[in-house]
């Protein structure tokens, strides 16, 4: 296995599809910029991870673009990538790709949670356009970190959360800003997946594909292909076993990532918080099993509580209380029947009535009172999609609606509910000194110190 120290490329492999690195730097001979040099300039374009939701991505920015560098610490995902971008130099380990900054733009990040961080804040450094998978990091200061950097590097960013960039929940933020149900002082979020530490005879039912209540003792043989210490990165050193390889198999496991909330509360939360303008919640109360210091839970609740405040633009906001419902959770208007009982949902309750949404549709409640209602007229321009918002960005061609400071705004927010969580009591947050008051054992689940040979400076 490679070593942390060492950042030795990825070899082609016997069957000798890749082309030779001279042929790679020839064609990477152009100066980095922060913006392409015109509107019709192609993106020479690094990615980092290529398998699964990383293949997907891929395939989404490369047309029309140039992909010079391939990451990715498991080889036969690399080698179906590299075979379709021959040019492309080939990594195991991407910090080597930052290496080698001269022969990329912009850097597309898929790689699992626990190391979107450490590949996001190179390339931000240098001044690189970022697209990275959510969450945008794997805890409360990676986030901010990330924020940071975004914004003093002034490049387009943007995180992947695809169902934002749908005309269904622009409509919906269109409602709700337009007073159609009035105040907004109660949002409720409830995701059906209930994956998590369970019983297997639960697991099997809810559909999960891991069944563990505990870390296994043992170890299994490590995949051909896969470098396990480039995958574990900056997490704490653990041998190898099938509960965590491949994804999403590893998300449930706190030292790689946060469970469903992280996970999908990027996609259903994203939605109040675009609707409401929300930012940082004061405080927030959490609810479930007992948790379990290596494991997220399959079902829990969690409610923040969000300030009357003042937008910028001058418009008020009240007092907000929003609760997210994971698993078997439901919001009390599901269970008593007084909204239609939907797998995934999204129920704004206000002064004048409710909406409820998901993913691809919407209503207002009670329907009565709402017949012959007349929705504003469109007001969100449509989005030619969450990638290729991205890429035009990155060209200089308008804004992405999902940038690091919304979204970073949006992972803290996800994070602190499993911080309420894993600590067991109601925290207080002080976002400015991103602190608990009062709660010092929240410290260890806000940020944590990287294994040696990783760093985020």
């Amino acid at each position: 296995m490679t070593s942390l120290a060492s950042s030795i490329a990825w070899k082609p492999s016997r069957r000798g599809f890749l082309a030779s690195s001279a042929a790679a730097t020839a064609a990477a001979v152009r100066p980095a910029s922060l913006r392409a040099e015109g509107a019709n300039d192609r993106l020479r374009i690094a990615v980092i991870g290529t398998g699964g939701r990383g293949y997907g991505n891929l395939r989404s920015v490369a047309e029309g673009n140039e992909i010079t560098v391939l990451c990715d610490v498991y080889e036969p995902n690399l080698r179906k990538a590299a075979e379709e971008h021959p040019r492309a130099q080939a990594f195991a380990d991407f910090r080597r790709v930052f290496d080698h900054a001269n022969s990329f733009d912009a850097v597309v990040v898929s790689t699992c949670e626990h190391t979107h961080a450490f590949a996001t804040l190179p390339a931000l450094a240098l001044g690189k356009h970022v697209y990275c998978e959510k969450p945008l990091s794997y805890n409360v200061e990676e986030a901010r970190k990330v924020r940071r950097a975004a914004r003093e590097a002034g490049v387009a960013t943007q995180m992947g959360i695809q169902i934002h960039s749908g005309d269904n929940y622009r409509r919906v933020v269109e409602l709700i800003r337009s007073g159609a149900i009035g105040d907004v002082h109660e949002a409720h979020v409830w995701v059906g997946r209930a994956w998590g530490r369970q019983s297997a005879e639960d697991a099997k039912a809810n559909g999960d594909i891991v069944t563990a209540l505990e870390r296994p003792e043992g170890s299994e043989p490590v995949p051909e292909g896969l470098d396990w210490d480039l995958w574990i990165g900056p997490a704490p050193m653990r041998p190898f076993h099938s509960v965590y390889f491949p994804g999403p198999k590893w998300y449930r496991w706190w030292d790689f990532g946060n469970g469903t909330m992280s996970d999908l509360g990027s996609h259903w939360n994203d939605l109040p918080f675009w609707a409401l303008d929300l930012d940082a919640p004061t405080s927030i109360e959490a609810f479930g099993p007992p948790p379990h210091p290596e494991i997220a839970p399959a079902s829990m609740r969690a409610v923040y509580e969000y300030p009357a405040r003042t937008l910028a633009s001058g418009k008020t906001r009240p007092a907000l209380t929003l609760t997210w419902h994971q698993g078997t959770e439901r919001p009390p208007q599901v269970r008593d029947g007084i909204v239609p009982a939907w797998g995934s949902g999204c129920l704004f309750v206000g002064t004048k009535g409710m909406l409820l949404a998901d993913y691809g549709k919407h209503m207002l409640l009670p329907e009565k009172e709402f017949e012959g209602f007349t929705a504003p007229e469109p007001s969100i321009p449509s989005s030619p999609g969450q990638h290729a918002e991205w890429l035009a960005a990155c060209r200089g061609e308008g804004e992405t609606t999902c940038g690091f400071e919304y979204s970073g705004l949006l992972t803290e927010a996800n994070h602190l509910g499993n911080v309420a969580y894993r600590v067991g009591k109601k925290i207080e947050w002080d976002t400015a000194a991103m602190t608990c008051p009062g709660t010092p054992e929240a410290a260890p689940f806000l940020s944590r110190t990287p294994r040696a040979g990783w760093s985020l400076s």
